[in-house]
This record gives C-alpha cells, structure tokens and sequence, in this order.
C-alpha cells in the first residue's frame, strides 16, 4: 500500500464535506483531505457507459462511411468514452482520419482537453461553457447542408440537436453515457438530512443533472428549505464546478460559491481559500475570531475539538452574536429534550475546559451565556 500524501495545510481541518458526484470522487477526495478536510460520499447519480451500445456503435460506423463537417463535443469524459468504445470495437483507426478533416468545437477546457488527449485539435472553444454559446456560434457559421455530429452529455436534452436540424443541417446524435440512479439513495438521503441539521459544512457537486437530483432528494426528504436557508447564512457552503452546475442551486435560490475556472482543482481551492481564507461566517470575540466547524470551532486558526453537545451550544451563542442567551433558550440546543438548567452549565463547564484559557463563552449572572465580544456587557465572569 502506497503511503498517504502529505497534508498541504489545515485550512479545512474540522470541517465535514460531503461530494455528491460519483465521476473522479477518489481524485476529489484525497485532494480535500490533504486540507485537513472529513469527506463523504453521497454521488447522487451514476454515469452508465455505453460500451458496446449498439446505437452508439452503428453512429460512429455512419461517420466513417461518410465524415463529419463538424463534430460538436460537449464534454470531456463523454468525448474519451467514445474514443474507448471505437477503439474497443476496432474502429478508432478508421474513426480519427474522419475526425481530423471535420472542423472540431469544444464546449468548455474540459472538452478541449479530451479532444487534445485523443491526438485532435479543437478549432474553438465556448468560453461560458454553455450549449447556448456553442449553438450561436454554430448558427453564424451556417449549418444547411453540412453533416454534424453532436456527443451529447449525460442528461442527452440540451437542445442542439434539435437546433441544428432546424436550419438544415445533418444531424448525426451520440450520447455516449447516461445517468444512472445513486449507487446508495440512503447514503444520498442522509447526506441531506445532516445538511439540513448544519452536521456539514459544505457539499460539492460537479454536474448539473447531480446537483439536481441531490436538491431532489433534499426536497423529498423535507430538508430543501433548511438546506437553503443555511446556505444564505453561510452556515452550509454549496460549492459547484462551474456556472452550469450551480444552475440547479441558484434555481432553488441557494447561495453558491462557483469555481473560477471549471476544473476539480480550482472548485478545491475555492473552498480551500473560503475556510482557510476568513471567509466563513465569524464572530470576533475577546478571545479572537471564532468561527464554527462541525467537528469543533476555530479561535484565531486554531481548530479546537467539541463534541456534539458543545457544538450544538456554542451555535446557538454563536447565532446570537453577543446577545445573552438564557439557560432555557440553550437546553433546546441538547441532545436530551428534558435536560435541566444544571445540563447546561456542565455543557458549559465542558465547553471553557476545551477552549482552555482562552474561553470566549462569558456567563451573565441571573440571565444566561454569551460570547464575550468586544464592548459587550461587563456583567459577569
């Protein structure tokens, strides 16, 4: 076994991550645990591959015997299927010398890479990453007469077919892969129910058609509305890879932080630079800036451990900023619903004991908790 990877920093320790794709998640994951992050798993939707899928199979022999004007690629990992499935089935000899000739246009780096990969050359590429972009510049052109092939992306409806036809062009279709169902809709369905709860800092999501079906599930579940809710507040980060993915997220109206450059990596250190950067939410106390993680609190970059019952306080002070919140107000925030004014002041005993000297919970005689916050109440100790 290969040893692991050293850690590149602890801008993500404490938090919780959960990256709702099934595509490169291995990739994606060890590069948010060398952050310090915890992930898991929830991939809301599976790619199924159409090796050896005979319409496939008989669209690409089409355009061997008679060669595309232009091919249209609009994703990386759909363009590299194809290039697998002709050379499995004997045909990418005969497949790239018709390509080669065909004006060849990319819908967004990824495509680009993928065509760059398989020995090609992509004449232009849509900056937006949109088929919106692509479909333009393909009009302008003009289409009558000329043959077209189009790989689709998963979800397979993304209108361009439908558009070239219409001005007389030769439309060969390739859909190259499908999305499945989740392989676990539990896991799917958990994911979302600890999202609502704030159990998560942040959830990931690489597709449109993913980001979908996670909303979805948040939405059958009974969890969509707090999901959005704590994503407006900053409580929950929803990250997306690009303008397309984070679609689906801002129709539900969620606050989405999108990756600058539509890569893996860039989407890493977007959420990298958001944690370790001073840009989650925070309240600055005596002791320092605190900010919450699921796992424990940050106090001035210092990740201090809490179990759950100290994080389920120190949120609610949290959310008062310096504001007293009274004994009653907080037994709410405890796992047992019956649980005493006493249960309270031990959470809270246990809370300055992890904090050490550097406490910034302040008690306020006859009244309750607060963060002790500059130019707040001098009441108390």
């Amino acid at each position: 076994m290969a040893p692991p990877r050293p850690a590149l920093s602890a801008a993500l320790a404490g938090t919780t991550i959960v990256i709702a794709v099934d595509r490169r998640a291995s990739e994606l994951t060890a590069a948010l645990e060398r952050h310090g992050a915890q992930v898991r798993r929830a991939p809301a939707l599976t790619i199924v591959p159409h090796i050896d899928d005979a319409a496939l199979i008989e669209a690409t022999r089409a355009l061997i015997d008679e060669p595309p004007d232009i091919v249209v690629v609009t994703t990386g990992v759909g363009f590299r299927g194809w290039m697998e499935t002709a050379e499995e089935t004997g045909m990418l000899d005969e497949l790239h010398p018709a390509l080669e000739r065909a004006q060849i246009v990319a819908r967004g780096p990824k495509a680009r890479g993928a065509i760059q990969q398989a020995g090609l050359t992509a004449d232009w590429v849509a900056e937006s990453e949109t088929s919106e972009e692509l479909g333009e510049f393909l009009l302008a052109e003009g289409l009558a007469g000329r043959r077209i092939a189009v790989q689709h992306h998963g979800s397979g409806a993304d209108g361009l077919d439908e558009l070239f036809a219409d001005v007389g062009a030769d439309v060969v279709s390739l859909t190259v892969y499908r999305w499945g169902p989740p392989p676990d809709a539990a896991v799917v369905a958990r994911s979302v129910a600890a999202a609502a709860r704030g159990d998560v800092d942040a959830v990931l999501f690489t597709s449109a058609p993913g980001a979908a079906e996670w909303l979805a599930s948040a939405e059958r579940e009974g969890a969509l509305a707090d999901v959005v809710a704590l994503s407006r507040s900053g409580r929950i980060l929803l990250a997306a890879v690009g303008p397309i993915t984070a679609k689906p997220l801002a129709e539900a109206e969620a606050e989405v932080l999108i990756a600058e450059r539509g890569r893996l990596g860039s989407l890493v250190r977007a959420v990298v630079t958001h944690f370790g950067g001073g840009h989650a939410p925070a309240v600055q106390t005596t002791a320092g800036r605190l900010e919450l993680r699921s796992g424990g609190a940050v106090l001035d970059g210092r990740l201090v451990p809490l179990s759950p019952t100290g994080i389920s306080v120190l949120r609610v002070l949290f959310a008062a900023g310096g504001d007293v919140v009274s004994r009653t107000a907080l037994q709410g925030a405890l796992a047992h619903s019956g649980a005493g004014a006493h249960a309270v002041d031990v959470a809270i005993a246990r809370l300055r004991e992890a904090f050490g000297g550097s406490c910034p919970v302040r008690t306020v005689v006859k009244r309750g908790y607060r963060l002790d916050v500059p130019d707040g109440e001098e009441e108390g100790s």
